[in-house]
């Protein structure tokens, strides 16, 4: 039995094949920016630059809705631990810190976080990276769990919105819900005293 034959016409030539659909380009223009701002990170590492110096378009203005779930079986005095939404920014100086169990840096920032919990007027919140639920909970389990709430990003989705360039990352949102500060990589004790915590203070100041 012979195949049928396609791609001819009656004439025997070749016919017309469909035009291809356009790809939407506007759904990679997220991963193309994150893509970019990650190389200007990294070229600022590696010209023994500060990273602190990289400018954030998000700096002043209002941070990225979000809307993630609990980290799953993450509990708290017998409870949940709540995911993070964007409605949770509203009338409260936050802190969101980008986490991730495999991070070595996020490990060795973890003591300040703890620190961190304790400073009154301030609500300290995680966003898990690309993690898988039970390295989460083994992570703080191990190490203490500082966060008033932890949203399970994924996908990585919500860190691109925020424009992360990589975990850890920690960011200041004043009670109106605007990013005031942004500190990239893990803090350590000098920029903990000398950096961090005056940015916080300032922004719980005018709150």
């Amino acid at each position: 039995m012979t195949a049928p034959q396609t791609g001819a016409g009656s004439d025997g030539g070749e016919e017309p094949r469909a035009g291809k659909r356009g790809f939407p380009v506007l759904v990679l223009l997220p991963l193309v920016v994150f893509a970019a701002l990650a190389g200007l990170f990294l070229f600022q590492l590696m010209l023994g630059g500060n990273p602190q110096d990289i400018p954030s378009a998000l700096i002043d203005k209002p941070a990225p809705d979000v809307a993630l779930p609990p980290v799953e079986g993450l509990t708290a005095d017998g409870s949940q631990v709540p995911g993070f939404s964007g409605a949770d920014l509203a009338g409260k100086v936050s802190v969101v810190n980008v986490f991730a169990s495999w991070c070595v840096p996020c490990r060795q920032e973890h003591p300040l976080l703890e620190d961190l919990a304790r400073v009154g007027g301030v609500q300290l919140i995680g966003i898990n990276y690309k993690d898988k639920p039970e390295n989460a909970r083994r992570f703080l389990g191990s190490l203490g769990n500082p966060y008033d709430r932890i949203g399970a990003d994924a996908a990585g989705r919500t860190a691109i919105d925020w424009g992360v360039y990589g975990v850890p990352e920690t960011f200041i949102v004043d009670a109106k819900g605007m990013i005031r500060f942004k500190y990239i990589g893990p803090l350590n004790p000098g920029s903990y005293r000398d950096t961090f915590l005056p940015e916080l203070k300032k922004v719980l100041a005018e709150n």
